[in-house]
């Protein structure tokens, strides 16, 4: 048998007196009552009463002596599971369950056997398993799994959504990293999906599942790439769709989305409807986001000019949920309107407005991190930051605007507004507005109260002190007092020895003295002290072209315009040093970029002409030539340029042009008035080119070359008698021309200065052609203009001397000497010349 034998029952200790003791009563109602009525329990040794209806068991009164146990059989044949009584004493008093009671053996533990655990437990190593049903020997092992069939409609269905909401959260990514167009492609990727899957769905009878939370999803991540890229009209489209479905209850707060894209396109009464009908959608409790909606509507009005029905939206948000941006706002609109008094009352309720973390705008205590702290990167400090920032920033425009607006004094307002700040806790904003105070007197050129004012920091805070010496060494530096100038830009660096604005003050005063090597080497120090300062690039490239180092110069310049891409003086630098190095081609697409940033600066125009002189391309330099004249039709070398290709091209009209506006920009310069007449001659004009010589002998009775002209010009037309005048006055002005060309000479010889000079240069002021240009250049296929090697702009007659040619004084003068039968054919070559200078 499963059991073989079975000891008393352990005794328990009476209960009897709790019982009574608590209360019940046993006579009336004892739910014990059948149990039997023996003697109660008493202590160790004492047997159970005998059950009613059953035999009493061995050992007790009236028993007999105990033998073995039969065990009654269950339904399967197996005994039921037993229990063992007659162990050792439990904490009550009473036997245990485990042990033998009295001196008897102690018998195996069956209380757990039919759980299928023994008293031995499962040896090591052994492969017995688990079985306490006893049903393993008959099924054996467990047969293998089956493959798994082809995917049912619904399985398919489940993997089609998780690849459209893998395609949205792709856009979106897609979308912060600012590639836009990737992220359209995706979104719409997704949709054709999500469509895909709804008929799926449809056609294999699964419409009930159609998940509405991905549709929404979808249209909407839809709709935010459309607007990110652009396309306002599909992403309304989209937006529309939504929120006209009643499936989405919440959709009606995209309407603000919306209303954002009406007011790009600066559609301010869509948008404000927009607003209005989300705000109807957003519950009281929501107050923040009320709060930006209304603010939102109040920046439309402003757009639209209402500024009462803004400060209407701005001071809702004032009385409920104020914030610091609200508040300037508000200031704005005052400000607009002229309303100072208002002014002073909302700034005033700008510095009461406390926002999270606002102690740390003066106190950086809070956001200092220890080097032990691994949150020093954290996003939510680096977010609270930048909030503050923009704190500061606002607060600081609005003292800015309303220092000069208050009192009748602009000192006596940015006092009240210093006084204000300073009361607020905002310490750091009442030191930049005291800056600020000096910085409105130098715009103002209030030197004297800038210095005044400056020089009262003295005995203040010590950061203030060095801001004020930086800006005082800048002042005396602008007046060219550059000792003052060194003195507090080293007063700014005995406080803070890195202080780059005052090393680049101090550089360049050294620029200015041409002390360039120590400038260069505060220019780099100050880079050192910060790496983006770009007033130490820029000065530090200049210094290194006046040094020579133009390939040191450009890598400065390189690194400033990766830093600031937008600076035309950065570009115009590298295109110079280009073309100083000579690589024109490099030169010419710098100039052609800063060209289409400043498309009607005639000076880089100008440049691209000479480059492209320099390689031949006439056509081009004429271009930019014109191009340049166009917007500034007074540079003396560009007209020259013109008028000697014109001439030669034989467009004589142009070239008559060129020469009438030279000879406005310098009406004391014969020279251009001649080459005027000489212009309409080769045209056919002789009446014209013959009134126009006469005016000039008016004018100018001395001068030879008009006077040979007029004898020419006078032969030609018949006219005897003036031809016969005019040859006089040649000679006489021929013979007073060589004595004063002799009398020179011999001045000449006698100081020892070298050679005299052309005997045109008395009178007509026409000699020899500047440094580096070729005497021979006279010539209309030999010319040349200005831009070349030898080119320098502060050479300012001498290079539109050079532009316009040079010969004509002893080259004809000799024609003119040698014979005076020649053919007036042969006077074509003369008017191909340009008088010198």
């Amino acid at each position: 048998s499963w059991v073989s034998s079975a000891a008393a029952p352990p005794a328990l200790p009476s209960i009897s007196g709790s019982m009574n003791a608590l209360g019940y009563n046993q006579a009336e109602d004892d739910i014990y009552e059948g149990f039997g009525s023996g003697q109660e329990l008493g202590g160790r040794g004492q047997l159970m009463p005998a059950m009613p209806g059953m035999a009493p068991m061995a050992g007790q009164p009236g028993g007999a002596p105990m033998g073995p146990l039969r065990v009654p059989q269950s339904r399967g044949g197996a005994p039921p599971p037993g229990t063992r009584a007659g162990g050792p004493m439990s904490r009550m008093g009473g036997p245990g369950t485990a042990g033998g009671g009295g001196d008897g053996d102690a018998r195996p533990m069956t209380a757990i056997r039919g759980a299928g655990y023994t008293a031995a437990g499962k040896r090591p190593g052994s492969a017995a398993v688990f079985d306490p049903a006893g049903i393993g020997a008959a099924r054996g092992p467990a047969p293998p799994l089956q493959k798994r069939a082809d995917n049912s409609a619904e399985d398919m269905c489940r993997e089609m959504e998780k690849e459209v909401n893998g395609l949205i959260e792709e856009s979106a990514q897609l979308n912060l990293e600012k590639r836009f167009s990737e992220a359209l492609e995706k979104a719409k990727e997704a949709g054709k999906r999500e469509r895909k899957l709804c008929q799926k769905r449809e056609e294999t009878g699964l419409a009930d599942q159609i998940n509405i939370d991905l549709t929404y999803s979808v249209f909407f991540n839809l709709a935010n790439q459309y607007h990110a890229n652009g396309l306002y009209v599909e992403a309304l489209k989209t937006y529309s769709m939504i929120v006209k479905n009643k499936q989405y209850h919440q959709s009606g707060r995209l309407r603000v989305n919306m209303g954002n894209i009406y007011f790009e396109q600066k559609k301010y009464p869509n948008a404000i409807k927009m607003y209005r009908m989300a705000l109807d959608q957003i519950p009281n409790t929501g107050k923040e986001i009320r709060s930006k909606i209304i603010r939102n509507v109040g920046v439309a009005f402003v757009r639209l000019g209402q500024f009462q029905d803004a400060i209407a939206s701005f001071e809702q948000i004032m009385d409920g949920h104020p914030d610091v941006q609200t508040g300037f706002n508000l200031f704005l609109c005052y400000y607009a309107l002229g309303e100072s008094e208002k002014m002073r009352k909302v700034f005033n309720r700008l510095l009461q407005i406390r926002s999270h973390g606002m102690g740390a705008l003066d106190d950086d205590d809070e956001m200092v991190v220890g080097v032990d702290d691994v949150l020093q990167d954290d996003g939510l400090k680096e977010a609270l930051r930048l909030k503050l920032k923009e704190i500061a920033r606002h607060i600081a425009v609005a003292a800015k605007l309303l220092a000069p607006f208050i009192e009748g004094d602009v000192a006596a307002g940015y006092d009240w507004v210093i006084t204000q700040l300073r009361s607020s806790n905002h310490t750091s904003l009442a030191n930049e507005m005291e800056i600020a105070k000096t910085l409105h007197f130098m715009r103002s050129r209030q030197f004297d109260r800038a210095v005044e004012t400056l020089k009262s920091y003295e005995k203040k805070d010590q950061q203030l002190v060095a801001r004020a010496a930086t800006n005082l060494s800048f002042i005396y530096f602008h007046e060219a007092d550059y000792k003052n100038a060194v003195k507090y830009a080293d007063v700014a660096m005995r406080y803070n020895r890195y202080n780059a604005k005052a090393l680049v003050n101090k550089g360049n005063c050294l620029f200015m003295k041409e002390e360039f090597e120590h400038a260069k080497s505060m220019y780099q120090e100050s880079m050192g002290a910060d790496a983006d300062c770009i007033e130490a690039i820029y000065n530090l490239g200049l210094v290194n072209k006046r040094l020579g180092l133009g390939g040191d110069a450009l890598a400065l310049f390189e690194k400033l315009h990766a830093i600031i891409p937008s600076s035309a003086e950065v570009v115009w630098q590298i295109a110079d040093l280009h073309d100083q190095l000579g690589s024109n081609r490099t030169a010419v697409k710098w100039f052609n970029i800063l060209s289409s940033r400043v498309p009607t600066d005639p000076g880089v125009l100008a440049r691209l002409g000479d480059i492209f002189f320099k390689d031949e391309d006439m056509a081009q330099v004429m271009h930019y030539y014109q191009e340049s004249y166009r917007y500034y039709p007074v540079n003396m070398n560009v007209i020259s340029w013109l008028a000697a290709y014109s001439l030669k091209n034989e467009m004589y009209e142009k070239a008559a042009h060129y020469f009438e506006r030279a000879a406005q920009i310098q009406p004391t310069e014969v020279k251009w008035k001649i080459m005027v007449g000489s212009c309409h001659r080769r045209s056919g004009d002789y009446q014209i080119a013959y009134e126009i010589y006469q005016q000039v002998h008016k004018e100018y009775p001395d001068n030879v070359q008009c006077l040979r002209y007029l004898v020419h010009m006078s032969d030609d037309l018949g006219k005897k008698d003036q031809v016969h005048e005019y040859v006089v006055k040649l000679r006489k002005a021929e013979r007073a021309q060589e004595q004063a060309g002799g009398a020179d000479a011999a001045a000449t010889f006698a100081q020892g200065t070298g050679a005299p000079q052309n005997e045109n240069v008395a009178r007509n002021g026409f000699g020899a052609p500047p440094p580096g240009l070729d005497p021979a250049a006279g010539r209309g296929d030999n010319f040349q203009p200005p831009g070349g090697a030898e080119y320098n702009e502060s050479d300012y007659h001498a290079a539109q001397i050079a532009a316009a040619g040079q010969g004509a004084g002893g080259t004809q003068g000799k024609k003119v000497l040698e014979s005076k039968k020649q053919d007036l054919d042969d006077w074509g070559d003369v008017d191909d010349l340009l008088p010198g200078a």
